[in-house]
């Protein structure tokens, strides 16, 4: 890329990168502004890494700047720009209720609390998309805290935790906050003890099956009396290990004869001989309950807003308990419904997914057909397309279906104005064309004649797909290039005008040469398609997004250097 590529190329990145940062609490992201720039600039396109390395260093100053100084600079870059995002933040609504209480909080302090037994489905991305949305609207705050302390039953996955937060990231938030549940046991401990000492909780060594016959039948535990320095001393015991699991563990007092039976003095700390895979909390074996966990990170990171699904409307009530004890204030909670979706024969479950991966059935969590954000990503969906989804759902507690449609309607919009268009013919019927000009020029993209149009020889023929095929003797448009007759074997060029389109109902039909196409195996949901698209497509590089038009968009993954039937161009698609 010469220089004065360059210069134009660190120009247009600092407009985008201004306009990126300001709509997104100050901090663009290079790959926000990497497809935008490319789809203003085609003639930036061959140079796709040495771009991306010029627009680094701008993105990196951009974000050194402080708000109003982003304001100013865009003013004289682009005041129309700016206008126009002031216009948007004036009229953005919000799908989402107002926050019970957010008023009487100096600041709302939400968080995300995930398992990291693997990477995220779909269902998953719905906590980041409305906190996040939520921190946006309230400048708040955004913790990201790993619920790891089940190492067995629900055993963390050490490459989940970064996965976890690579996803957030592509959703387009960034926790003010991480922390990991499992670098906290001293923590959890201390406010055990705290527990003990106020009188509300007691160890407990009753077999799970007897305590739960005496738990429903509203009597209490033979052990609820004991003294706090018998309790002290066997919790201590817990804690260094001499127990089996099974054999001990501490409970918070409650009412035994509560209407609810599961809030009947519940665990609050057990002991789990399996090692946590974590090396760092490999040698603890008395590990807190997730309802003992997350109440005392709550409040100590000072939540102030929960948002958690409809199945643990019970965890809140447990925890009240705890915090009576504490004398401490409970956060408000929302609690919302399930949701659904359609158009995936997998299902969103976490150990499901793995099994299916493990078995092979699944070529990994980014397979096409799995319901996943690294299967959307690799197919070249937004993060802010599936926010924009997930955020309309809302938070009631009723039951909700999500329909990749919408998702699929979000990214369009995004995608549409930046994405060039191209052929591809499945199943191609190879025809001579008979007479006629010597390429086709279709344009780049329909609404930007600006972009210029591509050039695509015709050769001695024409792969066209079956079904698209006139009865013989009858006419038909190839797109970008004009009318031809059907005549049985060949293709013949009449000369006529595009109005014959327009007024006599001649079908447009896309077409690629006979020879010099690319091969191409495109990815999709419901398996791998295969076909040849123009020779154009060998010029982008990984990660472009494109139209092939009648069919639809796709990213491209893989483009060999010499594409052959050997080794094709690998596409993954999105969407119509």
């Amino acid at each position: 890329m010469d220089d004065e590529l360059r210069e134009r190329a660190e120009r247009a990145a600092e407009r985008n990168a201004l306009y990126n940062a300001l709509k997104h609490d100050g901090e663009a992201q290079v790959g926000a502004i990497l497809g935008p720039l490319m789809g203003e600039n085609p003639e930036l396109r061959e140079h796709g890494d040495a771009v991306a390395g010029a627009v680094a260093p701008v993105v990196q100053r951009v974000n050194g700047m402080g708000r109003e100084a982003q304001r100013e600079r865009l003013a004289e870059l682009d005041p129309e720009l700016l206008a126009e995002l002031d216009a948007e933040d004036e009229g953005e609504d919000h799908p989402l209720p107002e926050l019970p209480g957010a008023e009487e909080v100096d600041q709302v302090r939400m968080r995300l609390a995930p398992n990291p037994n693997g990477p995220w489905h779909v269902g998953n991305a719905r906590m980041p998309a409305v906190i996040g949305t939520y921190k946006e609207r309230y400048d708040g705050w955004m913790l990201c805290r790993f619920d790891d302390t089940d190492p067995e039953t629900k055993r963390p996955d050490l490459e989940a935790y970064d996965a976890i937060l690579d996803a957030i990231d592509y959703l387009g938030f960034d926790p003010d906050e991480v922390i990991r549940a499992s670098d906290r046991l001293e923590t959890y401990y201390e406010h055990a003890r705290n527990l003990i000492d106020a009188g509300g909780a007691y160890t407990c060594s009753c077999p799970a099956g007897e305590f739960s016959e005496m738990k429903n039948a509203g009597e209490p535990c033979p052990h609820r009396d004991k003294p706090a320095d018998r309790t002290h001393e066997e919790f201590e015991r817990m804690v260094s290990g001499e127990y089996d699991a099974g054999e001990m563990v501490l409970r918070v007092r409650t009412e035994i004869d509560h209407p609810n039976p599961a809030l009947r003095d519940w665990v609050a700390l057990r002991v789990i001989d399996t090692p946590h895979p974590r090396p760092e909390a490999a040698e603890y074996r008395c590990w807190p309950m997730l309802d003992f966990q997350s109440a005392i990170d709550d409040r100590l990171t000072g939540v102030t807003h929960i948002i958690r699904g409809k199945d643990l409307q019970d965890s809140a009530k447990r925890q009240a308990f705890l915090y009576d004890y504490f004398d401490w204030e409970y956060p408000h909670v929302t609690h919302w419904g399930r949701i659904q979706l359609d158009a995936y024969d997998v299902p969103m479950s976490t150990s499901t997914i793995n099994e299916l991966v493990a078995d092979g059935e699944l070529e990994g969590w980014d397979d096409p057909r799995a319901p996943t954000l690294a299967s959307l990503r690799r197919r070249g969906i937004r993060g802010e397309a599936v926010v924009d989804a997930l955020v309309e759902l809302g938070t009631s507690t009723s039951d909700a279906d999500l329909s990749m449609s919408s998702i699929y309607a979000a990214n369009r919009d995004l995608v549409d104005d930046g994405a060039d268009r191209a052929f591809l013919v499945r199943d191609g019927v190879e025809l001579p064309v008979e007479g006629g000009p010597a390429a086709g020029e279709p344009p780049v993209h329909p609404d930007h004649e600006e972009r210029g149009r591509r050039r695509i020889p015709v050769g001695e023929a024409v792969l066209v797909e079956p079904d698209d095929l006139p009865t013989e003797g009858e006419r038909a448009w190839l797109k970008g290039y004009g009318p031809v007759r059907y005549a049985g074997d060949a293709l013949a060029f009449t000369g006529e005008g595009i109005d014959i389109v327009r007024d006599e109902g001649v079908p447009v039909i896309h077409w690629v040469p006979a020879e010099g196409g690319v091969p191409v195996r495109l990815r999709t949901m419901d398996g791998d398609v295969t076909g040849v698209a123009e020779p154009g497509l060998a010029e982008y590089a990984p990660d472009a997004l494109l139209q092939f038009e009648r069919v639809g968009f796709a990213r491209v993954d893989a483009m060999p250097a010499d594409p052959t039937e050997a080794a094709p161009a690998v596409l993954y698609y999105s969407h119509p």
